[in-house]
């Protein structure tokens, strides 16, 4: 019975117990789609993420499983891969690239933190505010989207108020929902719901801030921004626009390191 190393990495926090939990595995070679994703289920965070070595461009090709679907980006867990391979795995260059399903990405050391290099998703407005209010419970001041849905809200404490009917929101046509508002202490918060790929609420979404970042640096006239997502667990990220691209920055704190074993 062949045995993987997994970590389990808190990421966009600097302490465990706080951010989103991401598992990394590393592998030689690529396994089985549907041992992949019941890797994933078995590990029940929102998204492993499994890289294997490449050649050319690319360092290693990586792909990220919630516990129900592969999905084409994730934030948190290429965070958490980049901090697995610089702190755990001796990897000494201060950036790592990554193929990915969504293009060319990286990771890369910036003082003490680790910054991703996103694609940045600009919103385009939309028009059906009634569907996204009564699947929120409250009714945003604008509605956009790109892949992702985008719903703004006036203040704060109406993001972290939001009780949303799961079972609505996972029925819209969109691949979640961000809510997002000024932030009191922050150029903007956010929250993203995500019951249509298995999770009710994600902790904190790097792949959100491709969305969020364009629509708030435009709005507030800047390209340097700092966020907080407002979920239970909560997380710490900064933005940086710089033309189709968002750099998306934060910690990361190692959880657990351990052996699976996979049937053969």
């Amino acid at each position: 019975m062949p045995m993987l190393t997994l970590y389990q990495v808190d990421a966009f926090t600097d302490r465990p117990f706080a951010g989103n939990p991401a598992a990394v595995c590393p592998l030689d070679a690529w396994l089985p789609d549907p041992t992949l994703q019941a890797i994933a289920a078995e590990n029940n965070l929102s998204e492993t993420a499994f890289l294997v070595p490449e050649t050319g461009d690319a360092d290693y090709a990586l792909r990220w499983f919630t516990p129900t679907v592969e999905v084409p980006l994730c934030g948190h867990a290429t965070l958490a891969s980049g901090f697995v391979l610089m702190n755990c795995l001796g990897h000494t260059r201060d950036t790592i690239r990554f193929a990915s399903k969504s293009g060319p990405l990286a990771v890369s050391r910036e003082g003490t933190r680790l910054v991703l290099n996103f694609p940045s998703r600009p919103p385009q407005p939309r028009a059906d505010t009634a569907a996204f209010a009564e699947a929120l419970g409250a009714a945003p001041t604008a509605l956009l989207s790109h892949g992702m849905a985008l719903a703004v809200f006036e203040s704060e404490a109406e993001v972290a108020a939001l009780r949303p009917d799961v079972a609505a929101v996972a029925a819209l046509d969109c691949d979640g929902v961000i809510a997002t508002a000024p932030g009191r202490a922050r150029d903007f918060v956010s929250r993203y719901f995500a019951p249509h790929a298995g999770i009710d609420e994600d902790p904190v979404t790097g792949s959100a801030h491709c969305v969020l970042a364009p629509y708030w640096a435009e709005r507030l006239g800047k390209a340097e921004l700092s966020a907080r997502q407002i979920s239970a667990r909560g997380g710490e990220l900064t933005c940086r626009l710089e033309g189709e691209r968002v750099h998306i920055g934060g910690d990361c704190a190692l959880y657990l390191e351990g052996r699976i074993h996979v049937p053969d």
